[in-house]
């Protein structure tokens, strides 16, 4: 149990590399009740139905030396584009006044990829992560979760 005082009006957001969950805190810190506010999902298939072709070769300058380039992987870069995204979402909320604090709840990689995307207004608003995958589960556990307050 990690509980963490979420402020009334506050959001949480939970996400990994594909889906984010907005919840929005109607209660207060000591008695929270997380809404769901908005859902973003996107589609990314693997890597291998995404790509095109089988990856390049380079021949070296001189010699007759080949190698192999590494392929793109598509799925990561997707899974990347989607959390910059959302890192420019929550900003752009917090510049409009729609939210002032937020807890961000994302798996341990996916984490690593949004924090390198927060703005100064972002890092300003947060008020704490948490490197767990809940964003499968339903709104109530994650309060649970969150809060260590059962229902």
């Amino acid at each position: 149990m990690h509980k963490i005082k979420i402020e009334q009006g506050g959001w949480v957001v939970v996400c990994d590399g594909k889906k984010a969950l907005i919840l929005e805190n109607m209660g207060d810190w000591k008695f929270p009740n997380l809404r769901t506010r908005e859902v973003f999902e996107q589609t990314n298939p693997p890597t291998h139905e995404q790509g095109s072709d089988a990856p390049g070769r380079s021949i070296q300058s001189s010699g007759t030396a080949r190698s192999a380039m590494e392929q793109t992987d598509w799925h990561e870069k997707a899974e990347k584009d989607f959390l910059q995204d959302l890192a420019g979402r929550l900003d752009a909320a917090i510049g409009a006044g729609d939210m002032s604090s937020l807890v961000m709840v994302a798996p341990p990689r996916a984490l690593g990829i949004i924090r390198q995307a927060y703005s100064a207004h972002v890092r300003g608003a947060l008020r704490g992560e948490v490197d767990k995958d809940f964003v499968k589960l339903p709104v109530h556990e994650i309060e649970q979760h969150l809060t260590g307050i059962q229902q």
